[in-house]
């Protein structure tokens, strides 16, 4: 005799234990992967009065932890999405890790750095700030990693590989990526440009471009790619960065400024010290032809 199905649940309550402290301001900001995000710093503060202090005891010893989060930021889902990385139009949601799902649930793995009192510092961080977070767990590389498994369609038809339960001699220390990386190539006037901006905003533009482009140059709205004349244009924040692609070979050829001229000539009128437009106007002043 078949077992009664379980009672239905018509609601589930969860409450956010802390949230995200980070400089991602905005979902574009923000990498689509935690790996992609390797080297940004962030914290989570968790909400005081709770005992959590005690909860986090004995955390601190792991290396990476799974940060359980809410995507605050979407309201709504799609049955069908289009990942960054598909090259053969939308998939199932539930085969993605898009953040427009039915119950708007993600799951980082994060680098942890130090705890102190209820403030967790981390590493590796692609969390919008203000994300709510509703739960964390160690990684326990031994049972949470499996090199050997199958990557759906992210193999895009390559022959799959076998699984064996156990370690495999040969076996790779980590899952290596299905899909091969572009080379991607910076001409000198856009290295001197990455470093100029980055010494003066602290923003991580170098790293950005690499960890976009490498997934391909193709137009995606997930990854602001568009044509631009010859080649094409990926915009990350303000900035704007021109490229070509010959064979699997990316070469960004130059950085521009995302504001019009006629929007930083206003400024001059109306100077503020407020948001990025200061450094823009100081960017074209090096770059005279650096502007959108």
């Amino acid at each position: 005799m078949d077992a009664a199905p379980p009672p239905a649940i018509a609601r589930l309550s969860l409450e956010p234990i802390g949230y995200a402290r980070t400089s991602l301001g905005t979902k574009v900001e923000a990498a689509r992967q935690p790996r992609a995000a390797r080297g940004t710093p962030g914290r989570i503060e968790l909400l005081p009065g709770r005992h959590f202090e005690h909860a986090l005891d004995d955390l601190e010893g792991w290396e990476f932890i799974w940060v359980v989060f809410w995507f605050h930021l979407n309201p709504s889902w799609r049955p069908k999405v289009l990942p960054p990385r598909s090259t053969s139009g939308r998939k199932g949601v539930f085969s993605t890790r898009s953040p427009h799902r039915p119950n708007p649930l993600g799951l980082s793995a994060v680098r942890l750095e130090r705890i102190e009192g209820l403030t967790l510092h981390l590493l590796d961080v692609d969390l919008v700030d203000g994300t709510p977070v509703l739960d964390i767990k160690p990684d326990v590389p031994y049972t949470d990693a499996h090199p050997l498994a199958r990557s759906g369609w992210l193999e895009d038809g390559a022959s799959a590989r076998a699984a064996a339960p156990g370690s495999l001699p040969g076996a790779p220390a980590s899952p290596a990526d299905p899909v091969p990386a572009w080379d991607i190539a910076l001409s000198p006037a856009a290295t001197e440009q990455v470093a100029w901006i980055e010494a003066r905003s602290g923003m991580k533009l170098g790293e950005r471009i690499l960890s976009t482009l490498q997934l391909g140059p193709e137009p995606h709205p997930y990854r602001r790619i568009r044509p631009d004349g010859d080649g094409f244009r990926l915009a990350i924040k303000e900035w704007r960065i021109r490229f070509t692609v010959t064979g699997r070979t990316v070469q960004v050829l130059s950085v521009t400024s995302g504001y019009r001229p006629a929007q930083l000539a206003r400024d001059v009128a109306a100077p503020t010290a407020d948001g990025p437009r200061p450094l823009h106007r100081e960017f074209l002043t090096r770059w005279p032809d650096g502007a959108t």
